[in-house]
């Protein structure tokens, strides 16, 4: 026996497995981390893609917001760029203090308090910018037009007023948008609930209860999602990207910044040659690490490494995910959609009523019924049993209950910076 090891919350626990059953364990490509964030940060900067650079789209008068991510995404740590983008606001842009807002992009996430907003921007930053939550029911957003998908785009009033939007996001691999990052600092990150909703009930597949199949991880050209996000993105009255890309170790190893499209577009290059991990076969098991605190801080959050993973699982195999889930299911609303499943009103209430939360929930059930899930978790079983879902709050019992014996296992620690691609060998 062997043991493995995940991170779990803020710790970590191990599992023993019999070592001659683990055909791989993965990590993702070993891509360095920045040295210089700041020489990085900047040269990004003064070199863009796409556009010219940010000193020259902006001026001393000018007014500029820059939206950035909330806790969910801290992972991403901006808090390790963002004094650089604002001290080159104002010392190379001449920008005053006074007309630069920071914006967190919460999308229908509530919008955390002093302490939170201290820790994403840092204490020197927030003691002389202005700091704001984006209110997704705030009654006073403005409507910037509808996209060719039929989305009203209604935004933050401070980012639509704003002479230039800085924004600043991850590009990492998304289930729904293809990726994450770019154009989803506007939608969702600050559109209007009902923005929200009916992007993302794009989702679903228009005839049948099902996910659209022309989303998933990794797509973007035929996406709706993707491409009403593009439109949506494009009404705004200028935006210069930063986006940031993270190796396998969570580390920033990559910035691209520039056009609202292009730079986005190289930063999803790029992750796809830190994400993508070759792998000779699938097996019948696959046991995946959220990576620990904030990415399992719920099953809302950590079941994001299923999309990931899920390609190294053979058809009707078992995924063990390692996911602390503090928080619960996440939204409060997650677990209550169980109702809906339970008495068959699920795709009624999803159709009417669309929620990201009420997708993913619905996602995850789906997950469940092609395979095995079980969870090593403080979750209470009974919330993920009407799901298909099996939780158990120590090792021996859900080892136990997985019944490993004699079946190939795949262990993916960070399963948040892995995406297996299947590769056959070469016949010699």
């Amino acid at each position: 026996m062997k043991e493995y090891s995940f991170a779990y919350g803020d710790g970590s626990v191990t599992l023993p497995l019999e070592e001659s059953q683990v055909r791989a364990v993965l990590f993702g490509n070993e891509i360095p981390a920045l040295p210089d964030i700041r020489a990085a940060v900047r040269k990004s900067l003064d070199e863009p893609i796409g556009r010219a650079p940010l000193r020259d789209c902006i001026r001393a008068g000018n007014n500029a917001a820059l939206i950035i991510s909330d806790m969910s995404r801290f992972w991403m740590r901006q808090d390790l760029v963002v004094p650089h983008l604002v001290d080159y606001l104002l010392d190379d842009c001449g920008l005053a203090a006074e007309d630069l807002t920071i914006l967190v992009a919460n999308g229908t996430h509530p919008g955390g308090g002093e302490k939170e907003l201290r820790t994403l921007v840092t204490d020197a930053v927030f003691d002389r910018i202005r700091v704001v939550n984006h209110d997704c029911r705030a009654d006073d957003l403005v409507t910037l037009g509808t996209t060719s998908f039929g989305t009203e785009v209604a935004v933050n009033g401070i980012a639509a007023r704003a002479d230039l939007c800085l924004c600043l996001g991850a590009a990492t691999y998304h289930v729904m948008a293809g990726f994450g990052g770019g154009r989803k600092s506007i939608l969702p990150g600050i559109s209007g609930e009902a923005t929200i909703r009916h992007n993302h009930a794009l989702s679903l597949d228009p005839v049948q209860l099902r996910s659209n199949p022309l989303i998933g991880n990794g797509r973007t050209e035929d996406n709706p999602l993707n491409r009403d996000m593009l439109e949506a993105a494009g009404m705004m009255r200028d935006l210069f990207m930063v986006n940031l890309v993270m190796n396998a170790d969570e580390k920033l190893c990559a910035v691209f910044s520039g056009h609202y499209i292009k730079s986005w577009e190289r930063a999803c290059r790029e992750v796809e040659r830190v994400y993508q991990v070759p792998l000779k076969e699938q097996t019948d098991v696959v046991i995946a690490g959220c990576g620990g605190y904030p990415r399992d801080m719920s099953l809302y959050q950590g079941t994001k490494a299923i999309d990931n993973v899920e390609s190294a699982l053979k058809p009707g195999g078992t995924l063990i995910l390692v996911v602390e889930a503090r928080e619960g299911g996440g939204p409060a609303e997650y677990f209550g959609w169980s109702r809906n499943l339970q008495d068959g009103s699920l795709e009624a209430r999803l159709r009417t009523a669309f929620t990201v939360a009420g997708y993913v929930f619905f996602l995850n059930c789906e997950q469940a019924r092609r395979f095995r899930i079980l969870l090593l978790s403080g979750i209470d079983p009974a919330e993920t049993a009407p799901m298909g879902i099996e939780s158990y709050a120590d090792v021996p019992s859900l080892l136990a209950a997985a019944g490993l014996e004699g079946k190939s296992i795949t262990v993916i620690p960070r399963a948040g910076s892995v995406v297996p691609v299947i590769v056959q060998e070469r016949e010699q």
